[in-house]
């Protein structure tokens, strides 16, 4: 499925991946470097209401956040990560196998680490301000 937004129009992007996934609990986002991945997961975390400030673990490589409906929220940075036993090490298996909400920025990093079930999404800039969403279940 694609889905083209904008600023403007983000929180119903994010509000149609999260009904297009269904049960599915991983979400790896693939994008070059300004796509807008950061992004779309604050907007998921709006759609989800989360309590806490939604920012990039760029440097904490995961952060956690509570939903309106007192589920958890994981959102991991790999950019950083060498390694997948850097990534063990970090406790990202732990979050992708939680059982959780898990959005994964650079999954390419560690692919061998993500459920089969996993959800890839694309995000690409179409200029104008636009971005493409393309979910693949």
């Amino acid at each position: 499925m694609d889905v083209t937004f904008t600023l403007d129009t983000i929180q119903t992007a994010a509000t149609t991946l999260l009904q297009q996934i269904g049960q599915r609990k991983v979400i790896a986002l693939h994008g070059e470097m300004g796509a807008g991945k950061t992004t779309l997961v604050h907007a998921i975390g709006e759609v989800l209401r989360v309590k806490e400030a939604v920012s990039s673990p760029t440097f904490s490589i995961i952060n956690t956040y509570t939903t309106a409906q007192q589920t958890t929220l994981y959102h991991l940075d790999l950019y950083r990560l060498k390694s997948v036993q850097e990534a063990i090490g970090a406790g990202v298996e732990d979050c992708l196998y939680s059982g959780d909400l898990c959005l994964v920025e650079w999954p390419t990093i560690t692919p061998q680490l993500l459920p089969d079930d996993a959800v890839h999404v694309y995000i690409t800039s179409k200029g104008n301000n636009e971005r493409l969403l393309q979910i693949k279940l």
